[in-house]
């Protein structure tokens, strides 16, 4: 190896000398000059399991011949001289490790305190190895995470599953990013016997799935833990013939399908000793396919418990009392069967008197989405003595385009209070409600920001992380790349979730869907103005009024997104991102959402409302067309990475504003 002047290791690294890696170490020293690396590089590992020491070995090897073309010969033992030595030191923790890039003597050596330090400080090395080599900076890092456990949660039931191929691609960049868990979100979408009712047409995940998975994951450092639906979110559970009896409101069961419904109802009764017979039967069928011990029992959410077929019993004992009684039941049973339970915690944050009943030693999964979130919740379940994780979100759903301002803001204030009050463990969730629009990949932001928080939330600010995105994943050294991207969820005039309300507003007979008006209300009070919508016609007419002066943005919006359009397609063709997997979906959802912008300024126009410039909307029949085209194209897309699923779904909500349009 050869040391290299800064001069032209800038020149070789994208026009600058620096590199990025998420999450950033809490301790780097970086000295002067490069490393060349050898044609003739060697990777070995000593007094490291064998297994994880060839795995750890060809990560590198792999990555190595990706960015130089060079393939390391790769070997075990210390009788074999090489140029990156694997180790293990007992005198550093557990999850720590420490790199050494030396240019005298030429080395790079990575020792951790376990086999889970070591692997952390390869993923170090590999996103070095992707920026700079053949060159590697002289460097010293001493590094350790801040949380024991980091966890990813993935929808994979309201709407997309994905393919098992794209699955492992996520763990590949999971475990890039130093996560070490990852929770897929069942409710229908697992081909459980006894339950094709269910799961028919919804091409569901199967036992050899999860075995395979299961398998990859562990191989990478991953726990893949099971989380299933055992007490809400039955909605399609409870809407078969086989399963309905078991629901709070069996009558509801053949009403038209809703997304904002689904997310609404749907909660078993309790009362019925069938319920508690069908969520053990899911438990126990589903725990054995997993290597892990832990299962998410899930059990958030539950609006309807007491107000249907349970009421007389809440009447008598309360309902806070009937949630903690079997959230209890369905813990000490998960316990009977050697597991370690765990479960939502939105119930009992909003209900002291059931946060004190449930069991401490199981961890409460303390979601708080509000990118202004507070410290108070956290702090309640670190007074009661409780174990909680803190689980944040990337801020994707409903939406062709995430929020990526409010990802970090949440992420990053949530992953501070946890640390201030002893979290266990902290989680990102990424969820797909209103038939999962939102692209798989548009969640690579949120991963990264939480990636960087749960590691050291202050290790780096907002623009450094957003500068280590671009750098990492976009291959853009300029930094502009995410500054672009994170404009375009302010460019919403109308967005999925617009569109799923209006479609939804109709209850199938031409009348207004109670259910849905009625979520709204709640949500936006001043929606109906105090009034109770009975005309479908007259209800769309004061959504789109309360949809306001947005929809009239329509024209300043798209412009703005055909500017990020041009600003990301610039950005990653002088650099040496993922085009296939960026730019193409960035693209789409781009181009969707001017669409929809459109859309929804043909609507408030046609309404006889006025608002913005006093600019004439687009044709109709020209939009309609635009849509169908555009969603042909992302019919494509999605299946590049997700099976059929519910795709369908989202197809009727888009084939009806076409309609709406050409009517």
């Amino acid at each position: 190896m050869n040391d290299v002047s800064e001069k032209q290791a800038g020149r070789m690294n994208g026009g600058t000398a620096g590199f990025a890696l998420v999450p950033k170490p809490v301790s780097m020293e970086v000295g002067p000059g490069r490393i060349l690396l050898p044609l003739r590089t060697r990777i070995s590992s000593s007094g490291v399991d064998p297994d994880l020491g060839g795995l750890l070995s060809r990560q590198i090897s792999d990555d190595l011949a990706a960015a130089t073309g060079l393939v390391p010969d790769v070997s075990r033992g210390d009788l074999w001289p090489s140029v990156i030595e694997l180790g293990l030191d007992p005198e550093l923790g557990d999850q720590e490790y420490r790199l050494d890039i030396e240019a005298s003597p030429e080395s790079v050596r990575i020792v951790g305190g376990d086999g889970e330090g070591l692997r952390y400080g390869v993923q170090t090395l590999r996103q070095i190895i992707r920026q700079t080599a053949p060159l590697l900076p002289v460097l010293h890092i001493e590094d350790h995470p801040a949380y024991s456990v980091r966890s990813y949660y993935l929808d994979v039931t309201r709407g997309r599953v994905p393919t098992l191929d794209w699955l492992k691609r996520w763990a590949d960049k999971l475990a890039l990013y130093k996560f070490n868990q990852l929770q897929l979100y069942i409710e229908h979408s697992f081909a459980f016997d006894g339950m094709s009712e269910a799961w028919r047409g919804k091409s569901p995940l199967k036992p050899e799935d999860i075995l395979e998975y299961d398998r990859y994951c562990a191989d990478l450092g991953i726990e893949l833990v099971p989380s299933i639906s055992t007490f809400s979110h039955h909605y399609t559970n409870l809407r078969t013939r086989t399963l309905r009896s078991l629901g709070e409101f069996p009558e509801d069961a053949d009403r038209p399908y809703s997304f904002i419904e689904r997310q609404e109802h749907h909660t078993l009764n309790v009362t019925d000793p069938d319920s508690f017979k069908f969520s053990t039967r899911l438990i126990d069928s589903y725990a054995q396919l997993f290597r892990s011990n832990k299962f998410n029992i899930g059990a958030d959410e539950t609006f309807d418990l007491g107000k249907g077929r349970s009421k007389a019993r809440a009447e008598q004992v309360g309902v806070a009392a009937m949630y903690a009684d079997y959230v209890v039941r369905l813990c000490d049973h998960v316990r009977d069967k050697g597991g370690e339970p765990m479960f939502w915690g939105d119930i009992a944050v909003s209900m002291p008197e059931v946060l004190e009943r449930l069991p401490k030693d199981c961890p409460l999964l303390n979601w708080l989405y509000d990118p202004q979130v507070g410290e108070e919740k956290v702090a309640l379940v670190s007074s009661t003595g409780a174990k909680q994780y803190v689980c944040s979100a990337v801020h994707a759903w409903n939406s062709l385009l995430p929020s990526m301002d409010g990802a970090w803001q949440n992420i990053h204030r949530l992953s501070t209070f946890g640390i201030k009050y002893g979290a266990v463990g902290a989680m990102v969730t990424d969820w797909g409600d209103y038939g999962h629009i939102n692209d798989p990949r548009m969640s690579v932001p949120g991963l990264v920001y939480a990636a960087q928080n749960f590691w050291d939330p202050d290790g780096m600010d907002r623009e450094e992380a957003d500068d280590a995105l671009s750098k990492l994943e976009y291959g853009d050294a300029s930094g502009r790349y995410a500054r672009s991207f994170a404009r375009a969820s302010h460019a919403i005039s109308f967005g999925w979730d617009d569109m799923v309300r209006y479609v939804e507003l109709d209850d199938g007979r031409g009348g207004v869907n109670k259910d849905v008006s009625g979520c709204l209300a709640g949500g936006f009070p001043e929606i109906w103005q105090g009034k109770d919508p009975v005309d479908l016609k007259e209800t769309r007419h004061d959504y789109m009024a309360w949809c306001g002066q947005r929809a009239f943005k329509a024209p300043d919006y798209n412009r703005d997104l055909e500017g990020i359009a041009a600003d990301l397609a610039l950005s990653i063709s002088q650099g040496r991102g993922d085009v296939e997997g960026a730019l193409q979906a960035q693209e789409v959802a781009l181009r969707g959402q001017e669409i929809f912008n459109d859309v929804g300024w043909v609507l408030a126009s046609r309404e006889g409302l006025s608002g913005g410039s006093g600019a004439e909307p687009p044709q109709a029949w020209s939009v309609a067309a635009e849509l169908e085209e555009w969603f042909e194209t992302y019919r494509s897309v999605w299946r590049r990475v997700s099976r059929e699923s519910e795709l369908r779904r989202v197809s009727h909500v888009i084939w009806s504003f076409a309609d709406f349009l050409r009517s």
